[in-house]
């Protein structure tokens, strides 16, 4: 009996001596309260969008329609047409000189009407329709001759059910818009829309849309809000658009030209996307860029999200990983003036030439645009002659424009590598953009392993902007790759790096930033989507808390005990920051180990504490454990509030996870 009650007592003065062995024992965070360091600049975490994965078209766009203008290189790609019960006729694509931007349209002519004529559209991967929505539908019509009274348009499911019916007619002799709501009396994710003809005839028809009613702030031909949502809930500090290669073109004719993409949409000019071809394992033919969402709505988009819009500009060289076609130095004034005029069209007078194009648009104020790309991810002395030649003409004209530099792709994976990018950087050392843009896309135990890259580099000279990285779980741009936590939390500790060097960078973004589930080209990928639902990948969800609690200014900290950091870097990251807008010290801390770290923390300096501080753990049982349409927050933030009162204190950090402490200080 003796025995059994040591034991018991022994156990007993184990539990109160837990937390005190712990505290000795486990990891120790110092950090210096009372002299905050740099600031953090309020651009240091933002987005970069690119049209891969059908992340426009299909996507943020919410365009329902497919090849809505018949512009594809085949014109009635996305387009069937369906003859029932004696029905006879046929639909020819003509082209009109008088309207040279968007030159085809169809005609249809009609014979016999039998039991039903029309043409069909299969959407993106299927057409999203959610019951007792409402949706609106547009076409350009012009009657040629005959009896075609009206077009009753028809929204199916897979089984051929109805959801939804509209009717336009009274067609005319000239071209005009004809419309009509829609309510859908039931939900699917891949509907289809038919265009019946009723009565015999021909009429000619253009410009074929179907929008949901709910887009974002309820524009008409707008965005798909639940996708925008997402993004705001980031807070990004800026939005880089509209790529990416895209903007480079396989060769200088498919590149992506601002003005294309501006004015009414039956004037922008459609353009095939590089992603179109570019993967064999994901082959994608149906893949253009209508340009619905063009530079406007990008200017849009950022105003709305608050963040800082920074658009990349061709510089008269093609992918260099395509073509890599040149515009011979002599022919390069257009290319020049075309960026010239963008600057002006996003900040010029409302009565100013481009600056009046934006005010006719409905946005008479400038846009305030302080940066601009020059090139995306070139390389070489041809990248640089060119980027002297932009950047003389835009510094005299607009001397405060901050021009960003490239340096390149990911040194790992495009010619000569790492001699490329030195190369450049001796370059950028001279001529001093006022940014260079490095992009990483490597293996997850890279980016632990280098989460001291930028201590080391040169301070003066250009800022730097981390534009573009992702961890590739397999292999860079394998279709294996996936969004697991394992990628997410690795890069979390590489972007501690951002903020302990936030004298030096200044601005990062993840990329890719969308992906269709049918519809893919790359992953990984930050937001996931189908045609009725989108979520946010582990990835994701550590981009959103970093940008929300990034703070003001870079606090000292250092950390001492166990565990030692091993060769791979598989231990304990810190990174400490203030936010003097909420009074509070942040300190964020990545466990990259698979048990549970007591960790003591000294808010050194502080001369009084918050009695509770909010913690953010954002963490998953596994490494491969990953978000989806089915699951899409099994890996998401979960917040609570714990005791502090002191300026020091301890806390468990969970197996591989990432903590988020906020705590209040004077």
């Amino acid at each position: 009996m003796s025995s059994v009650k040591s034991l018991k007592t022994i156990s007993f003065m184990l539990i109160i001596l837990l937390p005190a062995m712990l505290l000795s024992n486990g990891p120790r965070v110092t950090v210096d309260v009372s002299k905050p360091g740099v600031k953090i600049s309020p651009t240091m975490y933002g987005i970069f969008f690119e049209d891969i994965n059908f992340g426009a078209d299909g996507g943020i766009y919410a365009e329902l329609v497919k090849n809505r203008s018949f512009e594809f290189d085949r014109p009635l790609q996305g387009w069937r047409i369906v003859k029932n019960g004696g029905a006879a006729g046929d639909v020819l694509i003509l082209r009109d000189a008088t309207r040279p931007r968007n030159p085809r349209y169809a005609r249809i002519r009609v014979d016999q009407p039998g039991e039903g004529f029309a043409l069909a559209n299969d959407g993106f991967r299927g057409i999203g329709i959610s019951e007792g929505a409402g949706y609106r539908f547009a076409i350009e019509a012009k009657k040629v001759e005959g009896k075609i009274s009206a077009l009753r348009v028809q929204l199916v499911n897979e089984e051929g059910q109805t959801l939804a019916e509209g009717r336009v007619e009274s067609f005319s002799g000239d071209w005009k818009t004809y419309q009509c709501e829609m309510k859908a009396s039931a939900t699917a994710a891949k509907a289809k829309m038919n265009v019946w003809v009723e009565g015999a005839g021909t009429l000619d028809i253009d410009m074929v849309s179907l929008f949901p009613n709910d887009t974002w702030k309820g524009r008409k031909n707008g965005l798909r809000a639940d996708i925008v949502q997402l993004l705001a809930d980031m807070k990004p500090g800026f939005l880089r658009f509209p790529g990416g290669c895209i903007v480079e073109g396989f060769d200088l004719s498919q590149r992506y030209q601002w003005k294309n993409t501006i004015g009414p949409l039956n004037q922008r000019v459609s353009n095939i996307s590089r992603w179109n071809f570019e993967f064999r394992h994901r082959l994608t033919p149906d893949y253009f860029q209508s340009y619905g969402l063009g530079y406007f709505e990008f200017f849009l988009l950022a105003e709305d999200l608050r963040a800082e819009p920074m658009p990349i500009i061709t510089c008269g060289m093609a992918c260099q990983f395509n073509t890599g076609e040149l515009v011979p130095m002599e022919q390069l004034d257009p290319y020049i003036q075309d960026a010239l005029d963008l600057i002006e069209f996003a900040n010029g007078a409302a009565d100013s030439k481009w600056g009046k194009i934006r005010a006719e648009m409905g946005h008479p104020a400038p846009f305030n645009m302080k940066m601009l790309g020059v090139g995306n991810e070139q390389w070489g002395p041809q990248y640089v002659e060119r980027y002297i030649a932009f950047s003389r003409a835009i510094k005299a004209k607009y001397p405060d424009m901050q021009l960003i530099a490239a340096t390149g792709s990911d040194g790992t994976i495009f010619p000569n590598g790492e001699a490329e990018i030195e190369y450049l950087w001796t370059q950028w050392r001279k001529l001093n953009p006022e940014i260079v843009d490095e992009h990483f896309y490597r293996a997850p135990e890279w980016f632990l392993e280098n989460v001291n890259w930028y201590d080391n580099y040169e301070r003066k000279g250009p800022k730097l902007f981390v534009g573009e990285y992702g961890a590739q779980s397999v292999g860079v741009a394998s279709p294996d790759n996936r969004n697991n936590w394992k990628c997410a939390l690795y890069e979390a500790a590489f972007m501690m790096g951002f903020e302990r060097n936030a004298d030096l960078v200044t601005m990062s973004a993840y990329a890719p930033l969308f992906a269709h589930e049918d519809a893919w080209q790359w992953r990984p990928d930050l937001i996931w989507f189908d045609n009725l639902k989108a979520y946010g990948s582990a990835n994701y969800y550590v981009q959103k808390l970093f940008s929300l609690n990034a703070g003001t200014h870079l606090l000292t900290a250092t950390v001492a005990g166990v565990p030692n950091l091993d060769d791979k870097k598989k231990g304990l990251h810190i990174s400490t920051t203030f936010d003097e807008n909420a009074g509070e010290v942040i300190v964020k801390a990545i466990n990259a180990t698979d048990g549970i770290l007591e960790t003591s923390i000294d808010l050194r300096g502080a001369k009084e504490v918050g009695e509770a501080a909010k913690v953010i753990v954002l963490a998953s049982g596994s490494l491969s454990d990953e978000n989806s349409l089915a699951e899409p927050t099994k890996i998401s933030p979960q917040e609570s509030v714990v005791k502090i009162g002191r300026d020091e204190f301890t806390h468990a950090l969970q197996p591989y996870s990432l903590t988020i402490l906020r705590v209040p200080v004077k």
